[in-house]
């Protein structure tokens, strides 16, 4: 009636296929792991370069308003400096 050979090579047979399948998703969850961690980093990537333009414009148009306006210029950098020097000797 009951044939433990038998059930015990089913059970071989079942923890074999397991095995394989656990593996196999595995292998696959890595993958698109991989594959979408790849996708964020180039979008990081072009973000990146994107804010290093808009930078470099800002700095430029920065850099054309101080030597069009040098004595302004100065006297703001002055009175900014001036009351966070306040602000920081209140903390």
């Amino acid at each position: 009636m009951f044939d433990a050979n038998r059930m015990s090579e089913e059970l071989r047979t079942l923890k074999v296929d397991v095995a394989r399948l656990l593996s196999t998703a595995g292998e696959e969850v890595f993958e698109s792991s991989k594959d979408r961690a790849e996708a964020l980093a180039d979008q990081i990537r072009a973000a990146l370069a994107e804010l290093g333009e808009t930078v470099e414009q800002e700095q430029e148009q920065l850099q054309s308003l101080i030597a069009e306006r040098p004595i302004p210029s100065l006297a703001s950098a002055f009175a900014l400096g001036v009351v966070v020097g306040f602000m920081l000797r209140r903390l």
